[in-house]
């Protein structure tokens, strides 16, 4: 019973892995969202430093005040800012707008001008999503994931050579 319980639970945690790899690996490679871990404070009580946002495209000539988009800061290091459309100076196939995060008392010193096609939308908010994604981005993962894992997976391999015995049941043999 408790053999048949492990092998359910086993094949139940590899779909979920494929259906979260797909969900979040493939699927915004086809353009149908994006997903953004929020760095700041600056859009609070919306949504706050840690959480994970979902995108999705909204063609540039249906921005409307109150949207919330992702765009590229036009001044800098053009980093990616995720803030509230208060007013469209411009509309057309490259608005110019302005933004404006909830939790700050002024808008944004820039205006910006949108180009392609799509601006990424705000859609969903996962709360602290975002901090599981920050630590898997980790110098310290990264280095677990580069050095540690190839090196015992290395020392297993070893071990199995130097001691083929070990891991495996030796059938009973007894003189005849």
């Amino acid at each position: 019973m408790l053999d048949r319980t492990l092998k359910a639970a086993g094949r139940a945690s590899l779909l979920l892995s494929v259906l979260l790899f797909t969900g979040f690996a493939l699927l915004p490679q086809l353009g149908l969202y994006r997903t953004v871990t929020v760095l700041s404070n600056s859009m609070e009580p919306t949504f706050g430093a840690g959480d994970m946002l979902v995108l999705t495209p909204k063609a540039l000539r249906d921005l409307r005040r109150g949207d919330v988009i992702a765009y590229a800061v036009p001044v800098g290091d053009n980093h990616v800012v995720t803030h509230r459309v208060t007013r469209v100076v411009e509309s057309g196939d490259n608005p110019v707008v302005v933004t404006k995060g909830d939790a700050n008392a002024q808008a944004d010193p820039w205006q910006a001008r949108l180009d392609g096609d799509v601006a990424w939308a705000h859609r969903l908010t996962v709360p602290y999503a975002g901090h599981a994604l920050l630590f898997l981005r980790s110098p310290a993962l990264r280095n677990v994931a580069l050095y540690l894992a190839p090196a015992l997976l290395a020392l297993v391999w070893l071990v199995r050579i130097w001691n083929p015995r070990s891991g495996r049941k030796e059938a009973d043999v007894r003189p005849a």
